[in-house]
């Protein structure tokens, strides 16, 4: 009787592991059609590749383009990966976006932004001190635009405190709140935010008619 030799399936029946070349047009068509930062672990499990290689091929993918000139760049943003135009074309940008573009954010939308960006975590009735007027009508906004989010409470009033979202840092191109232009030493300390709002609220308190705000559209 013949003995039936031993067969070892166990490297041959083996799927082989893509490589970052094999998989790096994969990546790109899936973060082509994300409407937001997607993390390695997640492009790891769509393409059925390791994290490792998911993450080789998306530097290489990075070095491709920058090392190409594209007008745009691949850039891990809020803990996932998304691409952008690259700062160089930003004016050309932006004067696309002021001659065609339609419901963007209002000056006051803007400003009411940029006070919670720098101050945050911040109260609406802070924001309100620094601009001089009610914020209420442009943090509704930012908050259903999903720019700001409401996060914990001031210790001392209970009130919601203001941050900005990652979709936030997703939009205006950042990698973390570290980035934003250094502008904060401009704005008001603490200390005179606070005697600010106090100052307004006696004010409203003896000259506005009850019932009576300045608004903010």
């Amino acid at each position: 009787m013949t003995a039936t030799p031993d067969i070892d399936v166990t490297e041959d029946d083996e799927t082989p592991t893509a490589t970052p070349e094999q998989i790096a047009p994969q990546l790109e068509a899936l973060l082509l059609m994300a409407e937001e930062a997607v993390p390695s672990s997640v492009l790891a499990e769509a393409v059925g590749a390791p994290v490792p290689v998911v993450e080789q091929a998306l530097s290489d993918l990075v070095d491709t383009y920058d090392n190409t000139g594209r007008g745009f760049m691949l850039r891990c943003i809020g803990g996932g990966w998304r691409y952008a135009t690259r700062p160089t074309h930003h004016e050309l940008l932006s004067r696309w976006v002021v001659e065609g573009q339609v419901n963007r954010l209002t000056q006051a939308g803007l400003e009411t932004l940029a006070v919670i960006a720098y101050l945050q975590p911040v109260s609406r009735a802070r924001v309100s001190a620094v601009r001089g007027v009610n914020v209420d009508t442009a943090v509704r906004t930012l908050l259903a635009r999903d720019l700001i989010t409401e996060d914990g409470q001031d210790d001392q009033t209970g009130a919601a405190l203001l941050r900005t979202t990652d979709y936030f840092l997703e939009r205006v191109g950042l990698g973390g709140l570290d980035e934003l232009p250094p502008i904060a030493p401009r704005l008001p300390e603490a200390a005179v935010l606070e005697a600010e709002l106090a100052a307004l609220t006696a004010e409203s308190e003896t000259a506005a008619p009850e019932g009576e705000e300045t608004t903010d559209e």
